[in-house]
């Protein structure tokens, strides 16, 4: 889980979100956020705190502020005071709108601070939920190289020199564009979305064996790299090996999973003269089609069922017939 503190969301994003720092000191801002929801209090402000989820970011609306405006001074203050006092990290209120004079005094007393947002509410909690969605999105760094190849992203995988950023290079001279190498960071974005993206010290540098380190973007161009990719194939790469039965129809497909998520990986094995680069154009394409609901060995195994099955049934009625 990340660290992310209220100081550091609005240093990050009071841009995005048109922060206004209305209320809130040094400790205040101190506080950690550890969770990615975000609340609307309006049962809480209307005395229900029995399952008041305090540990997230609260989102105040118009309308949470009109029923603020109808309590009494004593009563808003009783009412602040046992919602304050669950230590909510932060509160932001959206539509510009500013708070009582009292509002501000409890919020200092429970060291939590307040922003105001021009957008409305629908606006704000949608970038902020967007943000901390991805700050909050599980990941890890994968050793491969991960490619677009025809909008496909295909992630090589395979042992240490065995040739994945040759791979990737040569793919790259072919007019495919490189997203990370060596090192490959990867975040589920989605229950079933895989985004990959490189390192911040590597960007797109390539380590090719008996040459050394160059930079993708500056030998090929800027439409050489992708700053991200979904990841939507698996290669990995073997030596080859005639004691392994490597897959011949590709009937049933094989998958494996990565941070919870299901994706199709293939085993190709590499021998010399062997074109790698033209067989991941292949893969690419032919992940499309399946995309599509064209399998091309499935429609093979199909037609040759049929002809089978029609040549059968041919070959009985001839031998029935003696006309």
């Amino acid at each position: 889980m990340p660290e992310i503190t209220v100081e550091k969301l609005y240093q990050a994003r009071k841009r995005d979100l048109e922060l206004t720092l209305i209320s809130g000191g040094e400790a205040s801002l101190a506080k950690p956020i550890n969770n990615q929801q975000i609340h609307r209090p309006g049962l809480a402000f209307a005395g229900y705190l029995d399952r008041f989820p305090s540990d997230r970011i609260q989102l105040i609306g118009e309308t949470e502020m009109k029923y603020l405006e109808t309590l009494r001074p004593a009563d808003l203050v009783k009412t602040l005071d046992e919602t304050f006092a669950r230590d909510i990290p932060l509160i932001v209120i959206s539509k510009g709108l500013t708070p009582s004079l009292d509002f501000i005094a409890v919020a200092d007393r429970h060291q939590t601070a307040v922003f105001s947002s021009r957008l409305t509410t629908t606006d704000l909690a949608h970038r902020l939920d967007a943000y901390l969605e991805h700050l909050f999105a599980p990941s890890t760094n994968l050793h491969g190289t991960l490619v677009d190849v025809y909008g496909v992203g295909l992630l090589y995988t395979g042992k240490s020199g065995i040739g994945k950023s040759e791979v990737a290079l040569d793919l790259v001279e072919r007019g495919h564009r490189l997203v990370a190498d060596d090192v490959c960071k990867v975040t589920r974005m989605a229950p079933d979305v895989l985004i990959g993206n490189s390192s911040e010290l590597l960007g797109h540098h390539m380590e090719i064996r008996g040459v050394g380190i160059i930079d993708i973007e500056e030998l090929f161009g800027i439409r050489a790299i992708r700053l991200q990719k979904r990841i939507e194939v698996e290669v990995r790469l073997t030596f080859w090996s005639e004691t392994v039965d490597y897959e011949r129809l590709g009937v049933e497909d094989q998958f494996t999973s990565i941070l919870g998520v299901k994706i199709p990986i293939l085993y190709v094995p590499i021998s010399p003269g062997k074109n790698i680069t033209v067989i991941s154009e292949v893969i690419a394409m032919n992940h499309m089609l399946k995309v599509y609901g064209e399998n091309s060995a499935v429609e093979l195994s199909k037609k040759l069922a049929q002809r089978l099955s029609r040549q059968s049934m041919t070959e009985d009625y001839l031998e029935s017939d003696y006309e």
